[in-house]
């Protein structure tokens, strides 16, 4: 019998339209001959939807236009029967559900709430759980947790105003220095600050993303990433590296990019390519990780490896370096998708 996977996509967050992207993706690349999809759309308001149309529909963002649109909510009975609930002209309907996989990136998505609701629910998580999602999301906790690990990461401190203490603070750790929103992902909001009078402009340009910013030194070097999957152990695709035109790697060049290269494979030795691996699954390890994630990680000038971030819910759009490096290692897209459901599956399996 298949198994039914609820795709989840779309959400509150910025990324709404590149979880759309993501999700069309995802979508198109499960093996229907092992799975049931049911596409769960999450409008920009935060309203839950079961959608019966294509990937098309989802990748143009017309979804929402489709008569297979029912209006849906999670039941949150953990005993029951696992499902979502939807509302037609026909009445109400219970679609069982035995596991699910969020594809949505930034805040309402990828930051351990949605996670916690359908631990709540028990339904299954394909991919990392509420805790470390959580955890990977804040910035801050996330180096504070690799750090004491012994893993390096970036001097830095964190502020919900501009004020003398940011003044300070931000000589404290020299310029030039980064802004980032603390809990925020696909760039959005960063800054890189060269001299005190842009300092203002960058904080105030990251907590229109969050309530908080991180100020970060900045690493001289290049930033490389790791995909990391859960099969028979933990697998790596093959470690990328972003070259850059511009000072860095921002939400336009991510998914429209011009001025940016990434050498994927990347012409690491083997030495560089092994320490990259080891501090990928250590930093995996510290934080919880489950599933499937993109560790992402600084050399700088000197070849020390710092980390950066986890992304949870990596892009699985066509410019998403995730399936890309998996490709690298001979995983084809079709192939990683089922490997990550299969595992997950798997797991459940073992402790029901």
């Amino acid at each position: 019998m298949k198994k039914t996977i609820a795709v989840i996509f779309g959400g509150r967050s910025p990324e709404y339209h590149v979880s759309l992207q993501s999700a069309a993706a995802v979508i198109r690349n499960i093996n229907t001959e092992k799975y049931r999809v049911v596409m769960t759309g999450i409008d920009s308001l935060g309203n839950w939807h079961v959608f019966d149309g294509s990937p098309e529909e989802i990748e143009q963002d017309i979804w929402m236009n489709s008569p297979s649109l029912k209006p849906a909510v999670l039941s949150l009975d953990h005993e029951g029967t696992h499902c979502l609930l939807t509302f037609g002209e026909e009445g109400q309907d219970m679609i069982p559900i035995d596991a699910a996989f969020p594809v949505m990136h930034g805040a309402y998505g990828e930051d351990g709430r949605l996670q916690g609701a359908l631990e709540l629910a028990g339904i299954p998580v394909i991919g990392c759980g509420m805790m470390a999602s959580a955890l990977c999301m804040d910035k801050l906790l996330a180096h504070r947790i690799a750090s004491s690990c012994g893993i390096p990461c970036a001097e830095g401190t964190c502020m919900n105003r501009y004020d003398e203490n940011t003044r300070k603070a931000a000589e404290a750790i020299g310029y030039p220095l980064y802004v980032k929103p603390l809990r925020a992902g696909s760039s959005y909001g960063i800054s890189r600050v060269c001299s005190s009078e842009e300092l203002e402009e960058a904080v105030r340009n990251a907590l229109r993303y969050d309530s908080a910013v991180i100020m970060e030194e900045e690493i001289r070097g290049f930033e490389t990433g790791c995909a990391v999957i859960e099969k028979d152990g933990l697998f790596m695709g093959k470690a990328d590296r972003i070259i850059l035109q511009d000072a860095y790697y921002d939400y336009t060049e991510k998914y429209n990019p011009k001025n940016s290269e990434i050498q994927c494979p990347a012409p690491f030795d083997a030495e560089l390519s092994e320490r990259i691996r080891k501090t990928a699954e250590a930093v995996w390890n510290a934080l919880g990780c489950a599933g499937f994630a993109r560790i992402d990680l600084f050399v700088s000038e000197e070849g020390k490896i710092y980390f950066n971030e986890v992304n949870t819910i990596p892009g699985f759009t066509a410019h998403s370096r995730f399936p890309k490096m998996m490709e690298a290692a001979g995983i084809s897209f079709p192939e990683l998708i089922d490997l990550i459901i299969e595992e997950r599956l798997k797991k459940e399996g073992e402790t029901a």
